[in-house]
Order: structure tokens, then C-alpha cells, then sequence
């Protein structure tokens, strides 16, 4: 029951009305007995929405969506140095009117893996596509993952070049960078985890697609696929024929938001509720 000691979270962005942060937080709050409630809110003043967070004192946390995951950090307190290296927060913490960002899109990705069995030191890591999602689990896996080396493939060069300079400047990794059409069977072939960030077999409008043929998938291939609806992308279909190891897109949004869940709770995100909330959400 809401009451005068009812905590809030929210998730903040624009748009927010597709967002399945509300109906995941709140059955894992229920499910633990806490006092909290989760809303979602369309925003396009970032000052006057961190400005409001800060002065209430019951808005303990915050979920950070487009467009705003670089705009919110001019106005925090201090940013953990995983988000400062990423450049981008997708949580915010309020203590007491001090506001701490931070990111989990990077590590809940890790922890995906971790739960899937896959351990990823010393592994050769291919990514397809260099947007946002891809620069948060790239600095995770380059930095806290040991993996040996990181390649870029993507469609634009310039942005390919960005993230990779940024990863040589900042982790110990070696990175390697390619054109996605020219040069991703040569790179599936030499590399062990394949992780496909780009919108390439997203609902509605590519689900018959595939970034990476079938004859190029392998048994002692690891492939994670960001896309989570359809929750099996035609390239984790045609991956799991080949018998690779296959991760889903709905494990990062899960496990990013179990650790959102304990930064503002402090207590261990009740997981099967989360999936279960989550898969129901996306079968509907």
C-alpha cells in the first residue's frame, strides 16, 4: 500500500510509454516486501527533473533511457568510473539529496554471462554495431571481463572509430575494428563470442533478418544477441541449429535491472520474478 513512507523510482526518457521497467520493478519490490513504487515519466527537462529529484526526499532511484544518458551527468554528484569511462548513466542513486550515477547495461550484461556459464577472460569478442548499448557492454568486457581482444564491426566508419579509441585509450584490451558487410564472416571465424547490437532482426520491421549468415555460425561459437522482442531473434534461432551457446537479448534488460533494483534497495533482486515479469510483458 502507498503511504506517507512509500519510496519512489522512476524511469525517465522520451518516449517511455513502450518501457517494461514499471511492471518488472514493481513485482520485485512487491515480491520482497519493500516499500517502494516505480513510475514512468516522459522528460525533456533534464535539469528540472534531477533539480525535483534531489529537493524530494522519498525519490530514491532512477532508470536513465534515451535520450538522456549523457545529458543527465552535468547534473549528478559523482558518477561511478564505469560510467565516466562509458560516458553515459542509465541509474541514479539519491542519498539524502546527493545524487550518485552509475551504469549496470555493461556488468548486468556480465552477469548474464556468468549465469549462462561463459566465462569470457582471455577470449576473442566481436561486436557488431558501435551505438550505445555496444559502447557499455564493450568497456564491461574489455575492462572487468579481461577479455583479449575486442573487434568493432559496424556500418559507420566514423562512429567505429570513436568507440575504438576510446577503448585503447581507456582499457587494457586490444581492439580491432572492421566494416560490418566487408568484413564479418572473416571476423566470426576468427573470434569465439559474437555480441550483435545492431536493430538487425528487431520487431517489427527486420524479424526475418539476420547480421550474421547461417554458414558462418559454428559449434564453439558463443553468440549473445542485444534484440530482445522477438525474444528469439532469427540469429539465436539459426545459432542454436548450428549448437552454439546462445544468450538472450532479455537476459542484459533483466540482470541490468536486478542491479538497479539492489543500488537502490540494498537487497538481492528477486531474479525468477523479474524473468518471469519480463517474458510475460514480451509475450503479450
Amino acid at each position: 500500500m502507498i503511504d506517507a513512507h512509500t519510496r519512489l523510482c522512476a524511469v525517465i526518457g522520451n518516449p517511455v510509454g513502450h518501457s517494461l521497467s514499471p511492471a518488472i520493478h514493481n513485482a520485485a519490490f512487491q515480491a520482497m516486501g519493500l516499500n517502494y513504487v516505480y513510475v514512468a515519466f516522459a522528460v525533456t527537462d533534464v535539469a528540472g527533473c534531477l533539480a525535483g529529484m534531489r529537493a524530494l526526499s522519498g525519490f530514491r532511484g532512477m532508470s536513465v533511457t534515451i535520450p538522456h544518458k549523457r545529458a543527465v551527468m552535468r547534473h549528478l554528484d559523482s558518477i561511478s568510473p564505469m560510467a565516466m569511462r562509458v560516458g553515459a548513466v542509465n541509474t541514479i542513486v539519491n542519498d539524502g539529496g546527493r545524487l550518485t550515477g552509475d551504469t549496470t547495461d555493461g556488468p548486468g550484461t556480465l552477469r548474464a554471462f556468468a549465469e549462462a556459464g561463459v566465462a569470457l577472460a582471455g577470449k576473442r569478442i566481436l561486436f557488431l554495431g558501435a551505438g550505445g548499448a555496444v559502447r557499455s557492454v564493450a568497456f564491461a568486457m574489455a575492462e572487468d571481463a579481461h577479455a583479449a581482444q575486442i573487434t568493432i564491426l559496424g556500418r559507420t566508419a566514423s562512429r567505429v572509430k570513436e568507440l575504438a579509441d576510446d577503448l585503447r585509450a581507456k582499457t587494457p584490451a586490444a581492439i580491432e575494428t572492421g566494416d560490418l558487410a566487408g568484413d564479418l564472416a572473416d571476423a566470426v571465424a576468427d573470434h569465439e563470442v559474437v555480441v550483435q547490437g545492431t536493430p538487425i532482426g528487431m520487431y517489427p520491421d527486420s524479424m526475418d533478418d539476420s547480421p550474421v549468415p547461417r554458414e558462418c555460425l559454428r559449434p564453439d561459437l558463443v553468440v549473445f544477441d542485444m534484440v530482445y522482442r522477438p525474444l528469439k531473434t532469427r540469429l539465436i534461432r539459426e545459432a542454436e541449429i548450428a549448437g552454439c551457446k546462445t544468450i538472450l537479448g532479455v537476459e542484459m534488460l533483466l540482470h541490468q535491472a536486478a542491479l538497479q533494483f539492489e543500488l537502490w534497495t540494498g537487497e538481492p533482486a528477486p531474479l525468477p520474478v523479474m524473468r518471469r515479469v519480463l517474458i510475460d510483458n514480451l509475450a503479450s
